[in-house]
């Protein structure tokens, strides 16, 4: 069996950045923090903490980290049942990708989050390499474009992003002036959020376009929308959080009939108690209220 005391350590020193910090909030000296790290090193028989050049959790570590994720959830369900137990403030580490935590996701667990004093440890994915960090353990819930659930999880799909391929009205002029073809597209500079980001390959390929481009890389959906108003380059950008740049003009479609529709599922391990499952109400409510999430 584990011993979750050492777990707790664990847990705690990764959510206060340091071992001093850990024993102060779990009122223990930093020499028996670090003693229980230690042992439960031993007992696994690898590291759980890397220390330089800045303290995180090894794989193996960050394994056990969602487990402990886990039990917490559980062991709230139970103070439903036995009110004497006092109820544990749990922390949920989620990966989801940039463009729903610049628009619609902080709408959809607000209330939620506070409700139920729930934490939240958010790791920012495109919605394509999300499911990976479930599947290495690294997280207890994903948002993302695969339908594939992980085994030993549940996949629920949310709703809908609508993408659109936007650019500055002076942008469009001078590079898709004579409307879309093979040599504006190769030659036209884009704008990517990342080297994992597939949604302008996808666009490209549904103009029928398969080559290069040339591309500016930035990883913000904030800063991603901000170069393209600065006529910098085309991006995919969500339909909703581009509405006032599109209704001020400021924003236009090179490809005015086409729109890059992204399904989202939400993955989440059975034994995630009900707390889980009340989260997953909540996604699912708040997109049936958003007609484009």
């Amino acid at each position: 069996m584990i011993d979750y005391k050492l777990l707790e350590a664990l847990a705690t020193v990764i959510e206060c950045g340091g071992f001093e910090r850990a024993g102060l909030a779990l009122g223990l000296s930093q020499s028996a923090i670090s003693q229980r790290i230690r042992t439960l090193e031993i007992r696994l028989g690898q590291p759980v903490l890397v220390r330089s050049p800045a303290l995180k959790a090894t794989p193996a570590g960050q394994r056990l980290l969602n487990h402990v994720q886990q039990v917490q959830l559980l062991e709230r369900d139970l103070t439903k049942s036995i009110p004497a137990l006092s109820e544990p403030t749990a922390r949920l580490r989620i990966a989801l990708n940039a463009d729903s935590l610049a628009t619609w996701w902080a709408a959809a667990v607000g209330n939620f989050c506070a409700e139920e004093t729930l934490l939240l440890d958010l790791v920012v994915e495109d919605q394509d390499i999300g499911l990976r960090r479930m599947r290495e353990g690294d997280v207890a819930a994903c948002l993302c474009s695969s339908p594939q659930p992980v085994a030993g999880a549940r996949c629920v799909p949310i709703g809908t992003m609508t993408y659109m391929p936007l650019a500055t009205p002076d942008y469009v002029r001078r590079y898709f002036g004579k409307g879309l073809s093979e040599t504006s597209l190769k030659n036209a500079p884009a704008i990517v959020f990342g080297p994992n980001d597939q949604l302008q390959h996808r666009f490209l390929a549904q103009c029928g376009y398969h080559g290069t481009f040339p591309h500016h890389l930035c990883p913000s959906s904030e800063g991603f929308v901000k170069l393209a108003l600065a006529g910098m380059g085309y991006g995919m950008i969500p339909e909703m959080q581009a509405r006032p740049e599109i209704s001020a003009e400021r924003l236009v479609s090179i490809a005015p009939e086409q729109t890059l529709e992204v399904q989202l599922y939400w993955h989440f391990w059975r034994h995630g108690g009900g707390v889980m499952d009340r989260l997953t109400n909540a996604l699912r409510s708040a997109a049936t209220l958003n007609s484009n999430v």
